[in-house]
């Protein structure tokens, strides 16, 4: 099986809170930026995206299990595939490791992320290249 696409996050002191604990909802923004790079691996700027073909993808449903804290100064990894495909939207598996793909097991969720027609903000297919699998 094929590793997962992965992308590194260094935690800094404003990524935590007063205890040095990384803050639950800075973890969606991890998970985030893991799926920006994933796009731009493939090719996809999400910006000409919009401007050129009309096109945006927003986050719909999101779901995640903290298993471990992470703290300041860890070194963390956050994969990113996809599990799911519909005509107009992607669902990914994410997970944040410490200590890299055979780590620490630290979260993990499912993040679906629907392609909108960028004025009207209604559902629309996606494109044809986007078949990944």
């Amino acid at each position: 099986m094929a590793k997962p696409f992965a992308w590194p996050v260094r935690i800094y002191w404003e990524d935590t809170d007063a205890g040095g604990i990384v803050y639950y909802a800075n973890y969606m923004k991890f998970m985030e930026r893991a799926r920006t790079e994933w796009l731009r691996a493939a090719g996809i700027e999400q910006l000409p995206l919009k401007e050129q073909h009309g096109l945006m993808f927003v986050v719909v449903d999101i779901e995640a299990h903290y298993r471990r804290p992470a703290r300041y100064g860890d070194e963390l990894l956050v994969t990113c595939e996809i599990a799911q495909r519909t005509r107009a939207s992607f669902t990914f598996q994410q997970q944040v490791f410490r200590g890299g793909l055979e780590g620490e097991l630290l979260v993990e969720g499912k993040v679906r992320v629907a392609c909108l027609d960028a004025v009207s903000l209604r559902p629309t297919a996606l494109p044809k290249e986007f078949a990944w699998e």
